[in-house]
């Protein structure tokens, strides 16, 4: 049985998820889990490979949903990302971003496109 706070973040990936569908994308996955961290959905955006991140809060204490996704963040999505597209090669070939759905308690999801992009070497 899932504890509250999965629970939680399973409702706000559902919201997510419904925000996605309605715009138009399609589900590729979710919910992929590998050593280097998780991704909450990959959908497609036309051609565009997207990577998800969901982030909920129910209050701004710490900061914004959209706060929360920072450097140290980035980097294990990127790593699980990059995981993703070994364990999948023909999605290699696509176009990747991603993008942050960020719920700050009641008020309406905010998609932000082209979040972060992976650093240059």
């Amino acid at each position: 049985m899932p504890s509250p706070r999965q629970q939680f973040g399973q409702q706000g990936e559902d919201r997510a998820l419904t925000l996605l569908l309605q715009a138009g994308l399609k589900l590729v996955g979710r919910n992929f889990r590998c050593r280097s961290g998780e991704i909450d959905l990959i959908v497609l955006d036309q051609e565009t490979l997207v990577f998800v991140e969901v982030r909920q809060r129910t209050h701004n204490r710490q900061g914004s949903a959209a706060d929360s996704v920072n450097q140290r963040k980035q980097q294990r999505l990127i790593r699980a990302a990059e995981v993703f597209l070994l364990r999948n090669p023909r999605q290699g070939l696509r176009p990747c971003r991603f993008d942050v759905i960020a719920i700050d308690g009641d008020a309406a999801p905010e998609w932000i496109r082209d979040a972060f992009r992976v650093p240059s070497p």
